[in-house]
C-alpha cells in the first residue's frame, strides 16, 4: 500500500503532511483498507474531481476510501470504494464529516483530518 497525501504545500508543513500520512498508514493496517487523502481546490465541480481522484487509485479503489478537504472553500468529500462502502456506509461518513468540520472550525486543519480518519478506521474495523 502507498499511502497518499496529496497536498497544495503552502497549506501543510512537512510536519504536518507526516502526521496524516501516520494516521493514514495507521488506517490502513488497522482495517486493510486504503485511506488516501487530498488538500486543495477542487478542478472544476467538487464532488466530481473528489470521484476522479478516488478513481485515480487504480486497483486498490474498490477498498479505497478518499478524504477530500478545500479548506478555503470549507468543503469536504469523502468517497468510497464498493467494499469500502460496505463497512462504511454514507450514515458512518457523515458522522466522521461533522468531527472533522468541528474540528476545522477551531482552526485544527490536521487535527480534523486526523480525527477523521480515526473515526473511519474505527467504524471499519468493527464491520470487516
Amino acid at each position: 500500500m502507498v499511502t497518499e497525501v496529496a497536498t497544495d504545500m503552502r497549506t501543510l508543513t512537512s510536519t504536518q503532511i507526516d502526521g496524516v500520512r501516520e494516521a493514514l498508514r495507521a488506517a490502513e493496517r488497522r482495517t486493510g483498507l486504503r485511506f488516501a487523502a487530498y488538500l486543495g481546490p477542487a478542478i472544476g465541480p467538487r464532488r466530481h474531481f473528489s470521484e476522479r481522484l478516488h478513481a485515480a487509485l487504480g486497483d486498490e479503489v474498490d477498498r479505497a476510501v478518499l478524504i477530500f478537504v478545500d479548506s478555503e472553500k470549507k468543503a469536504l468529500e469523502i468517497v468510497t470504494g464498493s467494499e469500502a462502502r460496505r463497512r462504511l456506509p454514507d450514515e458512518k461518513c457523515r458522522m466522521a464529516a461533522m468531527s472533522m468540520a468541528t474540528v476545522f472550525g477551531a482552526g485544527d486543519l490536521v487535527g480534523g483530518i486526523v480525527t477523521g480518519v480515526w473515526m473511519l478506521a474505527d467504524q471499519a474495523s468493527r464491520h470487516p
